[in-house]
This record gives C-alpha cells, sequence and structure tokens, in this order.
C-alpha cells in the first residue's frame, strides 16, 4: 500500500527539521525517546504517528506542532475535499 500524501510531507518536513539541526536519525529518535526504525517509518510516510508522538517530535525538535505541518499541504488538502 502506498503512503497517503499527507504523511509523505509530514516525514519530509520532520527530516528537514531533523537535519537542519545536524542530527542523524539515530540521534534524534534516541533525543525523542523512540526506536530509530520508527522515526525512519515516519519519514519515508509508512507510518502513521500519534497526536503523542507529534508532539514528542515538536518538544525534541524544540518547535511548535503547527511547525511540523507546512501551511501549503493543509491548504492543499482543504482544496482536494
Amino acid at each position: 500500500m502506498a503512503p497517503f500524501p499527507q504523511r509523505i510531507v509530514f516525514g519530509a518536513r520532520v527530516r528537514a527539521l531533523r537535519t537542519d539541526r545536524g542530527w542523524s536519525q539515530e540521534e534524534f529518535a534516541h533525543r525523542a525517546n523512540l526506536d530509530r526504525t520508527y522515526v525512519s517509518g515516519v519519514e519515508r510516510g509508512v507510518r502513521n504517528p500519534t497526536l503523542d508522538v507529534i508532539t514528542r517530535f515538536a518538544a525534541t525538535l524544540e518547535v511548535e506542532v503547527a511547525d511540523l505541518f507546512p501551511r501549503s499541504a493543509a491548504h492543499s488538502d482543504k482544496q482536494s475535499h
């Protein structure tokens, strides 16, 4: 089953914020107290993180939860309905 587009966009945003900080997936996962393979799955768009995990990502990356969701992706999603 192909990943949902919103998962791809979310994962790409998490990856961009992580790499901007110079963190490997392993380091980010350690800081967030998550398994590296789970982080990998989120970044690739194959995992659907819960609100608790999204909140943990935001706290670890020191951003607001909303910063994990690009505005253009949310806007495009509304137009498609």
